[in-house]
């Protein structure tokens, strides 16, 4: 039930955002409020059910499980599998408007609403809002390394596939942890400087009637092989 937590840990994140634009008294504030709840209750929807596949496949919540039945050549079935590589797909996505960045950074935007939900916050408090992003950025990254990327093993090496029984190996396994989560974060950088920002209408349809769709189709697509297979 690990995952669960973290998502209903990320997903408080929405009260504070909106609190702050509604007590701002301030009207851009307020619409930054306003599409960030929006934009984070649709896109939540899309990351649960894209990691569902994972639980189907696994047969498991557990994380520590997840993490140790990727453990072979190429990550077995996540990243490498029609279905696996659909949930991982709107997975990464969904982390992006989850965490508020461009091309999805609608509650700041600040052509439009000139910063958004934070536009009357300064000094410390404007730096807690940003601390909280770039923390969801890190739990995400994990998330997404735990799920499809095989957590702390590596491919074609024996010694990583199993439980650390030493102090090297065990620094090692969060050595590899670490620097698959550093890509990750790498990529959120990266993508900022690259692409354009959505227009309202273009995010909420691409979570609504998009993603949502095929993330609910991928699951019945998984649980029918997943059945098959058991039988």
């Amino acid at each position: 039930g690990g995952l669960l937590f973290v998502l209903a840990m990320t997903s408080l994140g929405v009260y504070g955002v909106m609190l702050a634009g509604w007590a701002s008294n301030n009207k851009f504030s307020l619409l930054g409020g306003l599409r960030s709840s929006a934009q984070m209750v649709s896109y939540e929807l899309a990351m649960g059910l894209s990691a569902v596949v994972v639980f189907l496949t696994a047969g498991s919540v557990s994380l520590t499980k997840i993490a140790a039945m990727q453990a072979g050549p190429i990550w077995n079935w996540t990243v490498f599998s029609v279905p696996g590589f659909i949930a991982f797909v709107l997975f990464w996505i969904a982390a992006f408007a989850e965490t508020n960045r461009l091309p999805f950074d609608l509650p700041e935007s600040e052509s439009e609403l000139v910063g958004g939900y934070h536009t009357e916050y300064s000094s410390m408090k404007f730096a807690l809002f940003f601390l909280g992003e770039y923390a969801n950025m890190i739990a995400s990254s994990a998330m997404m390394v735990t799920l499809f990327l095989g957590g702390w093993t590596l491919p074609f090496i024996d010694a990583l596939s199993l439980p650390a029984n030493s102090l090297l190996l065990g620094l090692i396994h969060i050595g590899v942890f670490f620097a698959k989560m550093a890509f990750f974060m790498i990529v959120f950088i990266w993508v900022r400087w690259m692409l354009p920002r959505f227009r309202y209408d273009q995010l909420m349809d691409l979570g609504w009637r998009r993603f949502i769709p095929m993330a609910l189709a991928n699951i019945v697509v998984t649980a029918i092989v997943v059945a098959l297979f058991n039988n």
